[in-house]
């Protein structure tokens, strides 16, 4: 399993963890990676998205509960729910990630971690959000130091 998607799981069990402690975090983010030790690769890259997740946490739900239509918010499990928070702050967010490999990586989570339905939940939530999008679906943006150099 290679280091981004060790870095996904991370992220969605930070969520997790918080969704449980009712939104509180611990005092120390390095509270959590002693409960949960990974690489220093895989923290490279799962640090970041998990702060922004926190950072734009209200943004990203208020967007989940515009495409759960007909479905309470608090009613969505937790891994689906943090699974759809981790892909949605990756595709409005973080332009380095096309979107679909987001909502390919979610699905994987959704089908590893959920339930019986939660794949396809997962993929028809996240189609929604992909039609909102504006950048191109299958590219991630050139990094700054390489559109310098052409």
């Amino acid at each position: 399993m290679g280091k981004r998607r060790k870095a996904r799981e991370a992220a969605v069990q930070y969520h997790f963890w918080r969704d449980l402690q009712h939104g509180e975090t611990p005092e120390h983010i390095d509270d959590f990676w002693a409960f949960c030790p990974v690489k220093p690769n895989v923290r490279e890259f799962a640090q970041p998205i998990i702060e922004g997740m926190v950072a734009h946490l209200p943004e990203i739900d208020d967007r989940i509960r515009k495409y759960c239509e007909n479905y309470e918010f608090h009613r969505i499990a937790a891994v689906d729910r943090n699974i759809l928070r981790l892909a949605i702050y990756e595709m409005l967010h973080r332009d380095d990630i096309p979107p679909v490999v987001s909502i390919n990586e979610a699905i994987e989570l959704a089908k590893t971690f959920g339930g019986a339905d939660s794949g396809r939940f997962v993929n028809g939530i996240l189609d929604r959000v992909k039609g909102d999008l504006s950048r191109p679906l299958r590219e991630a943006a050139p990094s700054p130091e390489k559109s310098g150099q052409d």
